[in-house]
């Protein structure tokens, strides 16, 4: 049976995630994650079958000593009372059961949504919270399967307040539908969904011409349960392609569904509760748009968005759930709720090596040097620290630019990204610049949040605003990433403007993960320099 911790040791707890996407495990040492890593990065496929449990014996090892095994995904648990061999095979299973007798270790089954809870939850700094999660679907412990929970969450404790059946309400689901038979855009392996997409075609459209259909469909059952949604979808596929301009108005139709039937959603628990924080988490509240309107629809509550909210993240809550809520050890507090530098480091010698292998053109340098650059209006790649957990570059494998030039979003999708022209890129800004910048001064440090631009200031910074005079901000602290602080800094020096130009580090394969992968896809575009800014080396064509 599952103890409170009371000793010095380190206690680890080992969680994974597998199935049909978001692959992954971690490590956490006395509640505090040490390492987080995706399958996708490491084979540079997106959104791969695969065994979570097996990632961490390659990576780690067998002979490493585990206190407790935590599972966030029930779904490909069990089967008749039976391992399913779909989330491990026998072999993997039979030596976590070898690993669980020999170090008298424990295991634990957590719940889809409780474990998509718990990483909101206790990845926050909140100590009393409502929690929802917004997904396409997830089974508990008991086997029932919902697409939208509410939890209360409390110091260490988290309680469910009502999990919604999938058949009832489901907004996930639908959009993935959508997303790959209106659209015509992938909804999974291997090009990863592309429902970020759909996001920015709404940007630009009519958002009442189709309303009503859509909302229909998320209202009436969920999923593939609700006719509609398949009605939708066989209407809808020959007028998004009759013109981009109808394609802009059914996605923002569609976008505008969304934000009212969630927004009907959480209003009843929020009426009945009054919380004076709300916690996010589910691949739904990735939508970005949606959660940066929740600031106008509850101007008096404190929002916080799980850093990787969708399944990549199941296997840190489901740890979490186990170290706070099971063991009752108390809550710990993060340094600016930033956890998303969780991913592997590389010294010098990978770096080298991979340099020399690739036999590149490299040179020393220093930040403000590649500042120049960047204001010489080049397209710099960085490298260093952690990489970051989730989907979203946050500094240490990003692409950088000067926002202050219009036409370099342009510049950088014939170059680089190869990207829809209507897409936005990010700004990186200095967290106590924002409220001078936007319309809220709050922290974004996982790019959750769209945000408007103060209409004095967004002609400074046109590459990083979109058509709708909004941006998808990621704060900036010294406790965040003090090298990106630091060089964001010194651009604002010599510039006077807070931000840069961010985005992903990749050409639609996933994020770089190593000095290689950063190398071919720096070789494999027209990116004028990578920088490898722990060691100061900027290589060159």
């Amino acid at each position: 049976m599952a103890k409170n911790i009371k000793s010095n040791k380190k206690v680890k707890i080992v969680g994974y995630q597998s199935g049909k996407h978001d692959v992954s495990y971690c490590i956490l040492e006395n509640g505090v994650p040490i390492i987080h890593e995706e399958l996708e990065r490491l084979i540079r496929v997106k959104e791969p079958w695969g065994d979570g449990l097996k990632m961490y014996f390659e990576r780690v090892g067998e002979e490493a000593k585990v206190d407790y095994f935590a599972f966030g995904n029930p779904y490909f648990a069990y089967t008749d009372g039976k391992w399913d061999d779909r989330c491990s095979s026998k072999e993997i299973n039979d030596l976590r059961d070898e690993i669980i007798i020999r170090d008298k270790a424990e295991f634990h089954t957590i719940g889809h949504h409780k474990s998509h809870a718990a990483n909101a939850f206790y990845s926050s700094n909140f100590n009393d919270a409502l929690v929802f999660t917004l997904d396409g679907g997830g089974v508990e412990e008991n086997g029932t399967s919902h697409a939208l929970t509410v939890w209360q969450g409390k110091n260490n404790k988290l309680t469910p307040i009502e999990l919604i059946p999938i058949t009832t309400l489901n907004v996930g689901s639908p959009w993935r539908l959508y997303t790959e038979r209106i659209f015509g855009l992938s909804g999974g392996y291997p090009k990863g969904n592309q429902s970020g997409t759909v996001m920015a075609l709404a940007c630009v459209g009519n958002p009442d011409k189709y309303f009503n259909d859509f909302y229909e469909g998320f209202v009436v059952g969920g999923g593939g349960h609700n006719p509609k949604v398949w009605d939708n979808c066989t209407k809808y596929k020959p007028i998004a392609e009759s013109s981009e301009q109808d394609k802009f108005d059914v996605a923002a139709s569609l976008q505008k569904a969304t934000e009212v039937v969630i927004r009907e959603f959480m209003d009843r628990y929020i009426k009945q509760h009054q919380p004076k924080n709300i916690c996010l988490s589910g691949g739904v509240s990735l939508n970005c748009l949606m959660t940066g309107k929740m600031l106008d629809w509850w101007p008096n509550i404190n929002f916080y968005a799980d850093p990787i909210p969708y399944d990549g993240g199941l296997c840190l809550g489901a740890s979490r759930y186990l170290w706070h809520h099971i063991l009752d050890n108390p809550r710990i507090k993060w340094k600016d709720n930033t956890t998303s530098y969780l991913g592997p480091t590389y010294d010098n010698e990978d770096i080298l090596e991979a340099l020399n292998e690739s036999k590149c053109n490299w040179t020393k340098t220093t930040d403000k040097e590649v500042i120049n650059l960047i204001c010489d209006q080049k397209i710099v790649s960085v490298f260093g620290g952690g990489s970051e957990s989730g989907r979203r570059a946050l500094g240490n494998r990003s692409i950088l630019a000067d926002p202050r030039n219009e036409n370099m979003k342009d510049i950088i999708n014939k170059k680089v990204k190869h990207r829809q022209w209507f897409r936005p890129f990010a700004p990186s800004i200095l967290r106590e610049e924002v409220k001078n910048w936007f319309e809220y001064d709050i922290d974004s440090p996982y790019m959750s949040f769209v945000l408007k631009f103060k209409e004095s200031v967004k002609d400074k910074a046109k590459a990083v605003v979109h058509f709708d005079g909004s941006g998808r901000l990621q704060t900036v602290t010294k406790n965040d990433n003090k090298w990106y602080y630091n060089f964001i800094s010194s651009f604002k020096e010599k510039t006077g403007v807070p931000i840069l130009l961010n985005t992903s580090f990749n050409d639609r394969e996933p994020i770089v993960e190593t000095p290689q992968d950063a190398i071919n896809c720096f070789k494999g575009t027209d990116i004028d320099y990578l920088y490898f800014y722990n060691y100061n080396i900027l290589v060159k064509k």
